[in-house]
């Protein structure tokens, strides 16, 4: 290998290290939330995070200007999309922690809304993303927010001293 290749590979390592120390934090909370698993165990987040990194690391060379926070965060989200999506036969489902707020929701009312609220994208920019119209990730958020800030209905209590008729 020549010099220039060396000294040219080693500043793309040393880019992409200084990238990841201070995007990976981040990078890994919202792919936690996308799989709504608990933070202190989230391999299913990680596993995602890594795929998404792998990718904007090969991809490093070719950003020509373009954030790579952005294209990270693109591949995660559309990865996440489409495991969820081919995970299950077509139904938007994943397994979510049952104890984590965010597994009251679907994968993509979760994706909608961890774009749209903790990554702050646009209405449009998260439509053209996961090629839907503006007006349908609009809708998947409110209803996405209103189930959150809803809780979840309770049993009926039991009425005391009344015994089912046998029929």
């Amino acid at each position: 290998m020549r010099p220039r290749h060396a000294s040219r590979d080693l500043r793309r390592v040393r880019e992409f290290e200084a990238y990841v120390a201070g995007a990976g934090g981040r990078l890994l909370h919202t792919a936690t939330l996308l799989t709504a698993e608990t933070p202190g165990d989230n391999p299913r987040a990680r596993r995602l995070l890594t795929l998404a990194l792998a990718h904007t690391y090969a991809s490093w060379d070719r950003l020509h200007g373009e954030d790579p926070y952005d294209v990270t965060r693109q591949y995660l989200a559309t990865r996440f999309a489409r495991g969820a999506w081919h995970r299950h036969g077509g139904l938007f489902r994943s397994r979510a922690h049952p104890e984590s707020l965010l597994a009251r929701l679907t994968p993509q009312e979760r994706l909608i809304l961890v774009l749209r609220l903790y990554e702050g994208v646009a209405e449009e920019q998260a439509a053209a993303l996961l090629g839907l119209p503006p007006d349908r990730v609009r809708t998947i958020c409110h209803r996405a927010m209103a189930v959150l800030l809803r809780p979840p209905r309770k049993p009926a209590p039991a009425v005391g001293g009344v015994k089912a008729v046998p029929s």
